[in-house]
């Protein structure tokens, strides 16, 4: 009954253990191409943009779950065809002491509310940053950029985005309908 429960879920689940994928279900499957079985034993960096984002959502995933055990957020993750696509990640670590060590963690497909729009990887983190609430400043200090730095590409994202002010832009970065 468990497995069945794990098998058909209406969301891609994955056991990992130190961010290898050790089995996930059909629904994974289906969000990232490919059957469940060819899974077993494959990196989730495959499915990340960049190995930069790998790192980066890394080290922020592993800092939130020493605090709580879990971890969640929106991304950009890649398919097996390399397709991108946003994703709604969250994870609960099974080794509170080791939180990588194992876990398990959802997948949710957000193609259908939120498309993509090609971004630079400066961009996304800009993007990322920006509906958490972060000021340019504040963005600025986590980044290491000027203020005036993240506003130029705040100005590409309205651009990107078709948005005339920046309420706008969260708005459809997050997916909500306007």
């Amino acid at each position: 009954m468990k497995d069945m429960a794990f098998d058909h879920a209406p969301v891609g689940l994955a056991v990992l253990e130190n961010r290898i994928i050790r089995q996930c279900n059909r629904q994974f499957a289906a969000i990232f191409g490919g059957a469940p079985e060819e899974y077993a034993g494959i990196p989730l960096a495959h499915y990340y943009p960049s190995i930069e984002d790998y790192r980066r959502i890394g080290e922020r995933s592993l800092k939130a779950m020493r605090v709580t055990g879990t971890y969640h957020d929106e991304r950009v993750m890649k398919r097996r065809d390399g397709d991108l696509f946003w994703c709604r990640v969250r994870g609960q670590s099974l080794t509170p002491d080791d939180p990588f060590a194992r876990g398990i963690w959802s997948f949710a497909d957000l193609s259908d509310e939120r498309p993509i729009v090609e971004l630079t990887q400066r961009e996304r983190e800009v993007a990322i940053l920006t509906c958490r609430g972060l000021t340019s400043k504040e963005i600025g200090l986590e980044l290491h950029l000027s203020y005036r730095t993240v506003e130029v590409y705040r100005a590409r994202l309205l651009e990107k985005f078709q948005a005339r002010k920046l309420a706008e832009l969260v708005a459809k970065l997050s997916g909500m309908p306007l």
